[in-house]
């Protein structure tokens, strides 16, 4: 797919791909549909359609999981076949597509999407109008050979918005923002984030004269103007290059890292301070205000335990950091997401405390960090939770019982200690149901009989044995 798309004229787009978002010692993403992450941007904002060009396999199994996870909008979907896409009817039936969509009482931006059939055929969105009737048109190459995760996906949608929003604001004004132009010189956050993180983000701000400004992704168009309009950008996920790229191009600095636990805090305090050229004075009241709260939230809340961390959010380093800070060890970090200048910081910060940190993460590289370590506790995905539990490991899923929480100031603090202590107090439970469940699946216990089962000799004293070892081992369960 690869050189059929080059030889269809889109290697400008795949370079470009390829140097922001570098693969790692394997090729092949091992998570969802990159397109899902892009496909959910255009969902979450207001006066925006979404038209999804590709197999229609491909574009149910997204609308399927965008749908799953709350969206409420209606997918637009241009169907084709062999004949049109080899003709160039299905661009046809894409431009004419927008056209019938372009209402500007129902919309601000169209976005259409080329999945992985579209792109290496070379089907060139780029040739859509930019806008119709006063509707954006925004056109994006999604492929799954291109983009390695849904998590930089969203950076390739978001990057594109901004392009178009920053040429808008330079060719003359623009909509203020829903709520009118902030009072005070703001920080854009760029990275999807709990709802609370940035209003605590917010607080911390306060003391320097600063806010919290626009969340990229956005919600709306007319918030990216005025997530362009900032002193300075909080790289909270690293790993936004293209939208780095277009606010560097307007000249706005950017920041890595996160005001997490309590040295992530007071390091970014001063990072910001510093590219906002607000004085030491104000930073050292931002940190006053805040570093006490989050030390005693620290102290209040413990976490004991060697835990292992992997995922796709691109939040990874930022939990470890804050695991470390409570008192855990945490030995392994494995991220699907690339390394880039601007996690920089966390990651220096977790190896001098003593962690591997892992960028493009393989699956393989998670289980056997899963192996080799130990852990009291695994934080990872779907399938390295689900290795922990075969080995009576406690385990969560590090996207719905994890990443859906507080991270920053006092609240993020205190947020992970109870799921990850009730995790860590389940071992005697996790060890009881393996003897209980211990031979199920393999054998004659597997549901496949190629023969009559016969019961073993052994059977009835093993079987006893197995579940007074399971009723000993409830017993000691609290």
């Amino acid at each position: 797919m690869l050189r059929a798309a080059a030889s269809a004229g889109r290697s400008e787009t795949l370079a470009r791909y390829a140097t922001d978002y570098p693969t790692g010692p394997h090729d092949q993403p091992q998570s969802m549909c990159p397109a899902f992450g892009s496909l959910r941007v255009g969902l979450r904002m207001r006066r925006t359609a979404t038209v999804l060009s590709g197999s229609a396999c491909c574009v149910y199994g997204l609308t399927f999981t965008s749908h799953f996870y709350g969206a409420k909008r209606t997918v637009g979907y241009v169907p084709f076949n062999s004949e049109t896409l080899v003709t160039g009817k299905l661009f046809e039936d894409i431009r004419d597509a927008v056209h019938a969509l372009a209402d500007p009482a129902l919309y601000d931006a169209i976005v259409v999407t080329n999945l992985c059939v579209p792109t290496a055929s070379g089907v060139p969105l780029q040739l859509l109008p930019k806008e119709i009737n006063g509707v954006r048109i925004i056109g994006i190459d999604v492929p799954g050979f291109g983009v390695p995760t849904h998590a930089e996906a969203k950076d390739v949608l978001s990057g594109a918005m901004l392009a178009y929003a920053r040429s808008e604001a330079e060719a003359g004004p623009v909509q203020a923002p829903r709520a009118g132009p902030a009072s005070r010189p703001t920080v854009t956050l760029l990275g999807e984030m709990f709802p609370a993180d940035p209003v605590a983000i917010g607080r911390m701000l306060e003391p320097m004269g600063l806010a919290a400004g626009p969340v990229v992704p956005t919600r709306e168009w007319r918030e990216l103007y005025a997530a362009l309009d900032c002193v300075a950008v909080a790289a909270i996920h690293p790993f936004y290059t293209a939208s780095i790229r277009e606010f560097e191009t307007a000249g706005r600095p950017v920041v890595g890292s996160a005001p997490v636990g309590l040295d992530g805090t007071a390091a970014w305090l001063e990072s910001i301070g510093a590219a906002a050229n607000v004085g030491a004075t104000a930073i050292d009241a931002a940190k006053a205000a805040v570093l006490p709260a989050i030390r005693r939230a620290l102290a209040a809340t413990p976490i004991r335990g060697r835990i292992t961390v992997s995922g796709y959010e691109g939040s990874e380093l930022l939990i470890a950091r804050l695991l470390i800070e409570s008192g855990a060890e945490v030995p392994y970090v494995g991220t699907a997401c690339p390394r880039t200048r601007w996690s920089e910081p966390d990651r220096e910060w977790l190896e001098a405390h003593g962690t591997t940190v892992c960028y493009r993460a393989s699956l393989e590289q998670d289980l056997a960090a899963l192996a080799d370590l130990g852990p009291d506790l695994a934080i990872g995905t779907t399938p390295v939770v689900q290795a922990a539990k075969e080995g009576a490991t406690p385990a969560l899923y590090f996207t719905n019982l994890i990443s859906a929480r507080p991270l920053f100031g006092p609240a993020g603090a205190g947020a992970l200690a109870q799921v990850v202590n009730a995790a860590l107090g389940n071992g005697a439970r996790m060890a009881a149901m393996k003897a209980f469940f211990e031979g199920v699946g393999s054998g004659d216990a597997a549901g496949i009989w190629e023969d009559m089962p016969r019961e073993h000799p052994d059977f009835r004293r093993k079987h006893l044995a197995r579940m007074r070892k399971a009723a000993a081992l409830a017993e000691e369960i609290p």
